[in-house]
């Protein structure tokens, strides 16, 4: 664990009392987050949950989801994680995020709940899922996004409607396991009464997902079949509005069909105003950003920008495929810039530029925005915030 204690006479603030959290443990308490929930479950108001699990995909499908829920009519919460550049992006309610009075006030409320010790034994992102549920107690519904995991992660300490699975790859392997099968499992064990699930990427992830829906006695649905073929014409003519690559039009998809299976009906206009920065957002004709940081999300990215060649800024956590993932940007890409980040998970220079020459690719540092060149920003959400840090000059 990394961090440092908490007691009464230290800074209360949210933001001084998330500072002296770890924001990542070495090993995962699994029994942490549930007993806190046991301590306050009484008292503490959870509105009706839709949680989405994956390892692709799950930011995007949530906002498509909740923003469209909202222009429904509804009182709608969206969690999710982590942010770009305010803490506030993770905590959504009906088309804006929290404001930072909100969330002060919703400290106090989960302070006032929790003894000293469960508070201060939280981690940085149990904590926050708190928050978030303290902050959307009078919604319709959250959608709420797991972090790493699945059956372990905080946000699976409380009961869901329905669960929403987006595309299932390797990821996080050193807690999720190194094969397909352990990391599906440990996702798919997350399964509440109703699951829903869109195209995925292994044959196996589709099996236990039946296997496992048996087991909990769950009500499955595919996505596509759900949709009709009147649907599937809205969701294109709405994706060609938004301008959506392909990975980005299955989001939609599972959105609507997420619609279909909690009874609200889908008015695709709705999904127009959905804010999506970070998925292969443009900044300018020159400069795209996307947070994706897995080879799923290079796979997605080769197929949107097939026929381009862009400068790579990237970096990499150590716990990432990054010599895979170059491998597989590698025929977009012209030249990688290594962006500096200030963070011990991230992986060594030395190491990485092995892997970038590895791949036949030239490097060198990032300096800054040249005119006329086209770039991708790519490689974590710390790679995306480092970089609008410096393009901005903040």
């Amino acid at each position: 664990m990394r961090g440092r204690g908490i007691s009464k006479e230290n800074d209360l603030t949210l933001s001084a009392f998330l500072a002296a959290k770890p924001l990542y443990y070495d090993k995962i308490d699994l029994e942490r987050m549930p007993s806190a929930y046991r301590s306050i479950e009484k008292v503490l108001k959870v509105p009706k949950i839709i949680h989405v699990v994956g390892t692709n995909g799950k930011g995007t499908t949530g906002r498509f989801l909740a923003s469209a829920l909202w222009r429904s009519g509804l009182d709608i919460g969206h969690y999710t994680s982590p942010h770009i550049l305010r803490f506030n992006e993770r905590i959504w309610s009906n088309g804006t995020d929290a404001s930072d009075e909100q969330l002060e006030v919703a400290h106090e409320k989960l302070l006032a709940l929790f003894d000293e010790a469960t508070a201060a034994s939280l981690s940085y992102f149990e904590y926050t899922t708190f928050l978030a549920i303290v902050l959307f107690s009078s919604c319709d519904w959250v959608v709420l996004e797991a972090g790493l995991g699945g059956e372990y992660d905080a946000t699976n300490a409380f009961a869901k409607e329905l669960s929403i699975f987006t595309p299932i790859a390797m990821d996080h392997e050193a807690f999720l396991g190194n094969t397909i099968e352990s990391v599906a499992k440990t996702k798919l064990r997350s399964m509440g009464p109703k699951a829903l699930t869109g195209i995925q990427p292994h044959s196996e992830v589709y099996t236990l997902f039946d296997e496992i829906a048996v087991e909990r006695g769950s009500e499955t649905f595919l996505v596509h079949d759900l949709l009709a073929d009147v649907d599937i014409r809205e969701v294109e003519r709405v994706s060609q509005r938004l301008g959506l690559p392909e990975y980005l039009r299955e989001n939609l998809s599972m959105a609507a069909a997420a619609m279909k299976v909690i009874g609200v009906e889908v008015e695709y206009d709705d999904f127009l105003d959905a804010p999506l920065f970070g998925r292969l957002s443009a900044l300018d004709a020159y400069v795209t950003i996307d947070v994706g940081h897995n080879t799923l999300a290079a796979d997605a990215i080769v197929r949107a920008m097939a026929g381009k060649k862009v400068v790579l800024v990237y970096n990499s956590y150590k716990d990432k495929a990054y010599r895979e993932i170059l491998h597989i940007l590698k025929p977009i890409v012209r030249h990688v810039e290594i962006i500096a980040i200030e963070d011990e998970r991230i992986e060594s220079a030395g190491h990485l530029i092995e892997a970038i020459t590895a791949n036949g690719l030239t490097y060198s540092d990032f300096s800054g925005v040249r005119e006329e060149v086209d770039y991708l920003v790519f490689g974590s959400f710390s790679v995306v915030e480092q970089f609008l840090k410096e393009y901005y000059g903040k």
